[in-house]
């Protein structure tokens, strides 16, 4: 992404911090959070108390009163939970902030047993009670349908009472442990005659340097590392895949591992069978895109360490402040109530982005609760991919704030939806430093940078759930972490086919993807939400202004219905093959473009 004209903008971001302030959440944490709990304590006394009085043909108004309890204990548990993972997301070394993470998780999940017994009352009732209590929920009903849709894989009382117990110690302390351990990692490169230490953040700097010998040299290190870690990493991957297969297969009764995903996000098996199935068969796009980005970038030979390499003309970088306003700007040509909601999350310090030793990798948004400014986290390096991951964060955080308007627990887009918002602010972004500039080359560049990131969340992103369904499948079979690797690595040459090679060391690679390890299955949602947005932006371009306010609704119904209803009311159909094709034509034409611009 480039952009050598600064945009305009009304209002200075020069001085604008580059910390967070958490004290939106907790002032004084030690204090704070014994006072959450006690008065999470005496919300849980008070739905146990109402236990003996749930019956099937119970009153409406005796109903509501529960649910309103329920709300008031998620949303004191998110404002805790919150803290305690942006607090350790600051510094994942700091042992105060592990040990508070600790102590916040045990025990909400002990309460959240005690009020367990809701749920599972709920799953019991009549459809015919069931309809006249829905009928009563207002703004949750999709929540209370959601429950009952679990109910096939549904456990006992004591028995749900024990994984959510046996979860705190089991996969969170796993999954903490991976982030601590690899958060922590460090590599050298020689830089200027010099061997110097580097984070992991700076290390990927390299992967996109200008300069091929380095982009190999950072691969090359970045493999090392983690595959010098493949036992102990391997067997934290074993323990979580085979406590998945334990939970969702063996006692939920699940049919394949990721059908519990699937359920979760309220998206048919039909459909995701089908959105993997298209991305398979496109893959042919982007080896021919990569065989043209070769040619255009004067790549020597063409292989997987020079999949980034910058354009020749993308060489900038920008200063913090000056990101902020390009996306203030780009937002602010689409929607001034995007900008204005932008603006909210800057000047309420709910943004970090300096970099610093032990700090979690990467970049995300936490929306805790409807109302509250959502806090996002970067990782800001001040190259071109870090402002389009700034209009990426900050488009998950006002599609938080339009939704702001539906309850705790139908605020948040459901998964597959979760990446709409986000998406279409990078493409906002593209769009506007596009049509803004007059040089060739550069709009070259941007084309190029904008087929890397539609690639890197599309079928890079649908090529790792489909390594994952193969490595549950193959430790279900007692495989070992060199089977993995070179299960992985097979997957990755079947992906890029013979136009882009891919070297051995490659296959340490899924070592290094945090959402395998914490969030199994969960890639496909952003191939999901990048096509869909690229569904979504060609309408904008047909539409202009019209297509906006419809947007806005699409994003203000948050999570407070199920996917396939929300999109069937914008005319998409998520099991059908040919609208995820479209998407993949879209991307094509991308293609054809480029090339047309290369002569």
């Amino acid at each position: 992404m480039m952009a050598p004209h600064m945009p305009k903008n009304t209002r200075t971001t020069a001085s604008v911090p580059s910390e967070w302030d958490l004290s939106d959440l907790l002032r004084l944490p030690a204090q704070d959070s014994e006072q959450i709990l006690k008065q999470l304590d005496q919300r849980v006394s008070q739905v146990e108390s109402k236990r003996a009085a749930l019956a099937t043909d119970m009153a409406v108004e005796g109903f509501q009163e529960v649910l309103q309890l329920h709300e008031e204990i998620a949303a004191l548990s998110s404002k805790l939970s919150a803290y305690a993972y942006l607090w350790f997301s600051e510094n994942t070394k700091q042992s105060e902030a592990r040990a508070f993470k600790t102590k916040v998780e045990e025990r909400l999940a002990a309460l959240q047993n005690r009020i367990l017994f809701f749920d599972l009352w709920w799953q019991s009732v009549d459809e015919t009670n069931a309809a006249r209590l829905l009928a009563a929920s207002g703004d949750l009903r999709y929540h209370l349908e959601t429950i009952r849709r679990f109910k096939p894989h549904t456990l006992s009382e004591p028995e749900e009472k024990l994984i959510n117990l046996k979860n705190t110690t089991g996969r969170s302390a796993v999954n903490t442990l991976y982030d601590l351990l690899t958060n922590g990692l460090t590599f050298t490169l020689t830089l200027d005659g010099k061997r110097k230490t580097l984070t992991r953040v700076q290390l990927s700097n390299y992967i996109r340097s200008p300069k091929a010998r380095m982009r190999e040299a950072a691969y090359k290190e970045l493999h090392r590392v983690f595959g010098g870690q493949q036992d102990m990493i391997g067997e934290m991957y074993s323990a979580l895949v085979s406590d998945w297969k334990n939970e969702n297969l063996t006692l939920r009764k699940f049919s394949e591992p990721v059908a519990a995903r699937n359920l979760s996000n309220d998206v048919p098996d039909e459909a995701v069978a089908v959105l993997l199935s298209v991305c398979v068969k496109n893959a042919g796009v982007f080896q021919d895109y990569f065989r043209l980005k070769g040619r255009l970038c004067k790549i020597t030979p063409m292989n997987r360490y020079h999949l980034y390499a910058p354009h020749p003309a993308d060489h900038g970088h920008y200063r913090y402040p000056d990101a902020l306003r390009m996306v203030l700007d780009a937002y602010r040509s689409f929607s001034p109530t995007l900008a204005d909601l932008v603006r909210r999350v800057i000047d309420e310090r709910h943004l970090d982005a300096r970099m610093r030793p032990g700090k979690l990798h990467g970049a995300y948004c936490y929306s805790v609760v409807p109302g509250l400014t959502p806090y996002v986290l970067l990782n800001y390096t001040g190259e071109a991919r870090d402002v389009a991951t700034l209009a990426h964060e900050l488009g998950h955080a006002v599609h938080g704030m339009l939704a702001a308007e539906h309850s705790v627990f139908t605020f948040h887009a459901t998964l597959p939806l979760a990446e709409t918002a986000s998406v279409f602010g990078e493409r906002i972004l593209s769009d506007a430093l596009m049509a803004q500039e007059t040089s060739k080359s550069v709009k070259q560049g941007l084309l190029i940078s904008q087929l890397d990131d539609i690639y890197a969340t599309v079928v890079r992103q649908a090529y790792f759930v489909l390594f994952e369904k193969t490595a549950h499948d193959m430790i279900a079979k007692g495989a070992t972490t060199r089977d993995l690797s070179a299960a992985y690595l097979d997957t990755l040459r079947q992906q890029f086919g013979k136009a882009v090679p891919v070297p051995d060391e490659f296959r340490w690679e899924w070592l290094s993807i945090p959402h395998i390890f914490g969030s199994p299955f969960y890639c496909y949602a952003y191939s999901f939400g990048n096509l869909l947005v690229l569904a979504l932006y060609q309408q904008y371009r047909r539409q202009g202004q019209a297509f906006v306010p419809k947007y806005l609704d699409l994003l203000a119904t948050g999570g407070s219905k199920s996917p396939e209803a929300i999109l069937s009311a914008v005319g998409v159909d998520i099991r059908s093959a040919s609208f995820w094709q479209s998407g993949f034509d879209t991307i094509a034409e991308m293609v054809a473009e480029l090339e047309r611009a290369a002569g």
